[in-house]
């Protein structure tokens, strides 16, 4: 399809919302083209679909200034600007052969590199006089976060501005375009892929299987929803490959499938619970839940409805555990300020969110009096939502912490059981051997077991072994948690044979 074509086709469609992406990312572009010659500018392409929706912008806007005849230097090709591809061992032979065919086809510069991102970046703009790259980034890419469509390149790397024209468009937005067009993208996306990165960690996405015998899959432009399209990108990707992803536009995946102990911490926000008005339930249920999946419980904390407060203890949290869970302080009244903790300790600025408006306004409909847009306001460049059939509203992901929206115990475990399920078609919360867990009881006075309770936390390093008192019964109680049952009974034999027998009797 020619220059003309593309903006031809998209005036002439009937989608008003694909239209108006269209025009904002055509306005950054041309504003781009306006700043910096056509020398000083590159693209970034990588075969993927957010590139390939970038590539033919890009042919598009630089049509449309020639045609307006703003300044362009030098003599011009059909398409002068500089492309950057980044090739490697580990890049999908599919993706290598598109990206040649379309330099091809549309007469790209391209200029291969075959080092690290960083590494080579730094060679090609020491000897080329580049000052801008055009990236196809998106809203849900790592490397979006805090990001505007024209933002300078982080400390570290060498000087450059990256323009961002489709920064704020959706899966449904990038296929849109794609097939409105009619231009030619990778054949993985007919094969059911919806995020390409690595040959190591990228398989076709289940939710397009069609036959599981035959392996068939619909193509990924059939994905009903487009917050699902890494549930691809399940494998572990390799520590050789240098290559970035094909669609680099998701959160980075949580190693959730190591052999460590997986790690979780626990926040609940809410006045109303420091000052004793409720009783938290959700916090216990949580790590019931946990320990049930194998996951340890790191911390459990309590704070005001206070953004710095939240902003402070998520801070602390997200870096020490694999997951967070927080709960409270989610909504549109004044004391949730939830969402707005979490943006400040990420960083990041709360912005609009366009699927989460569209999915607020079809759920709540006419009912709703409040403002769509003040409501869907989510930490920009850091959220992934999660749907289920069973959820009221998505579930929130920032990165590593998961917001959940239970008020009581019945609504978390909806929450949990739809979680879990979630958990087979992507990385969220990988299953262990679950935790066992036996309590005895003993009439013997504390100061009596303190010396050899000690000596046993020794002999079984492997297991937790606490204790607490329990005046009802003026006992003490002794819990032995841990993920081999004998070792916790070896626990409780060592510690009766220390003892004069029927000393400690266990609880059921």
């Amino acid at each position: 399809m020619g220059n003309m074509e593309i903006d031809k086709a998209i005036r002439e469609c009937d989608d008003g919302r694909l239209q108006t992406k269209y025009h904002s990312a055509i306005y950054f572009i041309q504003r781009a083209l306006a700043l910096y010659s056509i020398k000083e500018v590159a693209f970034s392409f990588n075969g993927g679909k957010d590139s390939t929706v970038l590539l033919h912008l890009l042919r598009a806007g630089y049509f449309l200034c020639k045609r307006e005849g703003n300044s362009t230097n030098g003599d011009l090709k059909d398409f002068p600007i500089r492309t950057i591809y980044f090739e490697s061992p580990c890049t999908f032979a599919e993706i290598n052969s598109f990206t040649y065919d379309a330099a091809l086809n549309y007469g790209l510069q391209v200029d291969i590199i075959r080092s690290d991102f960083k590494s080579g970046l730094e060679a090609l703009l020491k000897d080329k006089p580049i000052r801008a790259i055009f990236l196809g980034v998106r809203i849900g890419d790592p490397t979006a976060v805090g990001q505007e469509q024209f933002s300078p390149s982080s400390p570290g790397w060498p000087p450059f501005m990256r323009v961002n024209p489709i920064l704020d468009w959706s899966y449904r937005d990038v296929w849109a375009f794609l097939l409105t067009c009619k231009v030619k993208y990778c054949s993985l996306y007919d094969q059911g892929y919806t995020s390409i990165g690595s040959i190591h960690d990228t398989v076709p996405n289940s939710l397009l299987c069609i036959n599981n015998s035959s392996k068939k899959f619909k193509p990924a432009y059939l994905l009903s929803d487009g917050r699902l399209e890494r549930a691809g990108r399940v494998k572990k990707l390799s520590s050789t490959c240098g290559q970035l992803p094909a669609d680099n536009n998701g959160l980075s995946s949580m190693n959730m499938h190591n052999n460590t102990m997986l790690t979780a911490s626990v926040i609940a926000v809410g006045d109303e619970i420091l000052c004793g008005i409720v009783e938290d339930q959700l916090g216990p249920s949580l790590s019931r839940k946990l320990h049930s999946i194998g996951w340890s419980l790191l911390k459990f904390s309590v704070i005001h409805n206070n953004i710095d407060s939240v902003a402070e203890e998520v801070e602390q949290q997200k870096s020490i555990g694999d997951i967070v869970f927080i709960y409270g302080g989610v909504g549109p009244l004044h004391s949730d300020v939830t969402l707005a903790g979490i943006a400040k300790a990420f960083g990041v600025r709360l912005a609009l969110h366009e699927e989460f408006k569209e999915y607020l306004r079809h759920t709540a409909g006419d009912q709703c009096t409040g403002d769509h847009n003040e409501t869907a306001q989510l930490p920009e460049g850091i959220t992934e939502l999660f749907h289920h059939d069973k959820f009221s509203v998505p579930l929130i992901k920032c990165q590593n912490v998961i917001i959940l929206g239970a008020t009581n115990v019945k609504e978390l475990e909806k929450q949990w059981d739809c979680l879990i399920e979630l958990t087979r078609s992507m990385d969220l919360l990988a299953s262990q051997e679950p935790f066992a867990l036996k309590r005895v009881m003993t009439n013997l006075p504390d100061v009596e077991i303190a010396q050899p309770l000690s000596k046993l936390c020794l002999e079984f390093p492997d297991l937790h072994i606490g204790s607490y008192r329990n005046s009802r019964h003026e006992s003490v109680i002794i819990c032995f948690k841990g993920k081999d049952q004998e070792r916790i009974e070896s626990a409780i034999k060592a510690l009766c044979s220390k003892f004069q027998t029927d000393a400690f009797m266990e609880m059921h």
